[in-house]
């Protein structure tokens, strides 16, 4: 591939990115989708915070496949303009990995409540389900003034609540500045392994 090529991030992506963004990472939103937990379009937010990473031209192919094996179940690939947080940005077409309602993960529309107890008590290949909700929320707040996720923001204070002791956002300080740059999906699973 000899062209520029932009990766949308809005879960995990925004504070574990991908291999290969070597050069800049853009705080910004897209249009026309919401962040739920059951995948499914409402008539709340029509725009989801995340950040948008810029991948080198010749490793576009090898990030690819990486985010085609971490980003499995249910998940289809969309094309869609992304928005700078600094709006004196142009937007940038950005691939995005979206939850569709048509997977066999999908779970409909779900009572809040009962979304934070399914969070509370489950734990998948990455860790605990809580521990990516409080590390979501958190890299949020940390993406620009505008980026605060209600639906994000109720499901983590439910699901603190539900937790005998104050559970703390696992990362107090989200590292966005400074963030690790790897060099191979290899070092990039690594570092997956060790958080």
């Amino acid at each position: 591939m000899d062209h520029d090529f932009w990766l949308f991030g809005y879960g995990s992506l925004i504070w574990k990115p991908p291999p290969h963004f070597v050069d800049r990472r853009v705080s910004g939103y897209v249009e026309g989708y919401v962040r739920r937990f059951w995948q499914h379009q409402s008539e709340a937010e029509d725009y989801v915070w995340g950040a948008a990473y810029h991948i080198i031209p010749s490793k576009v192919k090898e990030v690819q496949e990486y985010l085609d094996i971490r980003e499995i179940n249910g998940y289809s690939i969309q094309h869609t303009p992304f928005h700078p947080a600094d709006r004196t940005q142009p937007d940038i077409e950005c691939m995005v990995y979206i939850g569709m309602p048509d997977n066999p993960q999908f779970l409909g529309a779900l009572d809040p409540h009962d979304v934070a107890s399914k969070i509370h008590e489950s734990r998948g290949p990455s860790g605990e389900n809580q521990e990516y909700l409080f590390n979501l929320e958190t890299a949020l707040l940390q993406l620009s003034p505008d980026s605060k996720d209600l639906h994000v923001s109720d499901l983590a204070r439910r699901v603190r609540a539900m937790t005998p002791m104050q559970v703390p956002p696992a990362y107090h300080q989200v590292e966005m500045q400074g963030m690790h740059k790897v060099t191979s999906t290899e070092e990039q699973e690594e570092i997956e392994k060790e958080d």
